[in-house]
């Protein structure tokens, strides 16, 4: 998807514009992931650039896509431009909130534990929880 959206439509609202290209953004994200995936692919990966013109754009995550819109929509600019290719993913996709873009990692810790220190949440105690003293 290589796409300028136009701002300023005579006739039509500023804030429908920005709406209906975030829809369409996201329209096309959906499409794209459902997909059959090529042998070997474990996901789809979207390499994105955004910019004001298809001059200026520049690789972006796919997360950032809707923040860059609110910045151009505060800024008053009259157009934007998107680009979207989809490719296959191999290894395990990036996490959503790694902004250092080598996020291949698993969602838990390497040793298999998921970041509480008893394991089972439990005070140790074996009756449950509580921890507290009985008066």
């Amino acid at each position: 998807m290589r796409k300028t959206y136009q701002l300023h439509i005579e006739g039509k609202h500023r804030d429908r514009l920005l709406d209906a290209a975030r829809h369409d953004i996201h329209r096309y994200l959906r499409r794209e992931r459902r997909r059959p995936l090529p042998e070997g692919a474990r996901f789809w990966d979207f390499d994105c650039r955004f910019g004001t013109t298809e001059q200026d754009a520049a690789p972006v995550r796919e997360e950032a896509l809707t923040r860059l819109i609110d910045g151009v929509a505060a800024s008053g600019a009259a157009q934007f431009y998107v680009e979207i290719v989809a490719r296959p993913g191999e290894g395990l996709p990036p996490r959503r909130g790694d902004a250092s873009g080598e996020g291949h990692t698993h969602p838990h810790d390497d040793d298999g534990h998921d970041g509480d220190a008893g394991g089972d949440g439990s005070d140790g105690g074996g009756d449950g929880g509580g921890g507290g003293g009985g008066d």
